[in-house]
């Protein structure tokens, strides 16, 4: 559970409903048609204005690679589900079992199930009533990975910052997280002073960000299960971009301790800097690669922003971006050796992923004003920021580019997602 965190000069709010909206635009075209049949015995509560069955629903569809085919068809109709043009058929029921609690039986199969093997999922759960939206996640997960061989996120989370403008001459902004979905959406911090750069530790208990309470940059770090918050980096000039390592000892940073930007690494333990860049250039977004022997980071050394790969055990660094003139925020694509990032060409920023093998880019999504990529855990989404409406969403594109969805903001302008790990 996340808890609000009040500290002077800041307002703490809460709120479960969806501060954002997750919208399909492009799925896959040879997506997977599956059934969807539930049954409800006595009164069962929503699972946050939803029922179970449309939360799993909800997911599947929005994942781009899935057709759900809505029916109160049983199982034993499976011949009707294959005229359909289903291809397997999740089958559930819900009924309530005591005070404040509800069991739910969930089983997938191929559509004519005819023995033990085309029965890919059997499972029963016992959930309070607040816990029915996080179970139903949990089922889609199941499903997701039962039918794709890729482990599901949509337990996930998502954190990112609404700004908001109470008046002409004021801003307001709030470091919120929510479900991957964008429900169940909590404010963690409240302030008039910007903040940016959510980063999660690797075990999803924690978020590094940047704050500039007091008119100052600093960089600190609350603890999502005690609600403890501590400061960080608060050296003078710049502290920014905040980064883990993949063991969560070490925090990346950029610092101006020496005069210009530079990648810096934090002992979480002993609380000791260590320089990692020490040059006269922009050194900014460090961000590990996932055996934590090096990481990436964009410079401007060679003229323009660009990405480059620094050998934690050499000491050097080297060029991997050429394609375009701007190559920034970069990431690598879990399971994989892929590189995400901000990318522009023809004037306009994109998001595009990068092959390190060969170094060709392929452009993911270019609306002009696309920033911030933040890669889902199994590798397969990307999150990010642009302008949609005359103000600032969320979005998501396949690694593949194939899925695209938008995330649009209830009110404010919504930047700078992290995606969480698995949880």
């Amino acid at each position: 559970m996340l808890y609000l965190l009040c500290v002077s000069l800041t307002l703490c709010m809460g709120s479960s409903f969806a501060m954002i909206d997750l919208e399909l635009t492009q799925g896959v075209a040879a997506s997977i048609p599956i059934g969807m049949s539930f049954t409800q015995n006595g009164f069962v509560p929503s699972a946050g204005h939803q029922s179970v069955s449309e939360v799993i629903t909800n997911d599947l569809q929005n994942s781009g690679e899935f057709r759900v085919l809505g029916s109160q068809l049983t199982h034993g109709d499976a011949p009707d589900w294959r005229a359909l043009g289903a291809d397997y058929v999740v089958t559930g029921s819900i009924a309530a079992s005591g005070s404040n609690k509800y069991v739910i039986h969930i089983q997938l199969s191929t559509v004519v199930a005819k023995n033990r093997d085309d029965v890919l999922l059997d499972a029963t759960y016992t959930a309070s009533a607040s816990a029915l939206r996080g179970l139903a996640h949990h089922v889609s997960d199941r499903i997701y990975e039962k039918l794709t061989g890729v482990r599901g996120i949509f337990t996930t989370k998502i954190a990112y910052i609404v700004v908001t403008h109470p008046t002409r001459q004021s801003s307001h902004y709030a470091l919120q997280v929510s479900d991957a979905d964008g429900f169940n959406a909590e404010t963690l911090l409240s302030s008039e002073e910007p903040i940016m750069s959510p980063a999660w530790s690797p075990d999803g208990r924690q978020l590094a960000y940047v704050s500039f309470e007091g008119h100052r940059a600093s960089i600190y770090l609350q603890d999502l299960v005690t609600a403890k918050r501590f400061r960080l980096s608060a050296v003078p000039g710049i502290n920014g971009a905040p980064s883990f390592s993949p063991d969560g000892r070490t925090l990346a940073m950029v610092l101006s301790k020496s005069g210009n930007p530079n990648i810096y690494f934090l002992d979480l333990q002993t609380r000791q800097y260590r320089a990692m860049t020490k040059d006269g250039y922009i050194d900014t977004e460090p961000r590990f690669s996932p055996d934590g022997q090096s990481f990436l980071f964009t410079s401007n050394r060679d003229g323009s922003p660009q990405v480059y790969r620094y050998s934690i055990a050499s000491g050097q660094a080297s060029r991997i971006s050429y394609s375009g003139n701007y190559n920034a925020r970069p990431s690598y694509v879990p399971n994989s050796e892929d590189i995400v990032m901000m990318h522009r060409t023809n004037h306009l920023f994109g998001i595009a992923r990068l092959d390190s093998t060969t170094g060709q880019i392929q452009t993911l999504v270019e609306t002009g004003a696309d920033e911030s990529p933040s890669i889902a855990p199994n590798g397969k989404m990307v999150i990010y920021a642009t302008q949609y409406g005359g103000r600032g969403v969320l979005a998501q594109v396949s690694v593949d580019g194939r899925i695209k969805l938008r995330l649009p903001a209830r009110e404010g302008s919504v930047q700078e997602p992290a995606w969480s790990p698995f949880l």
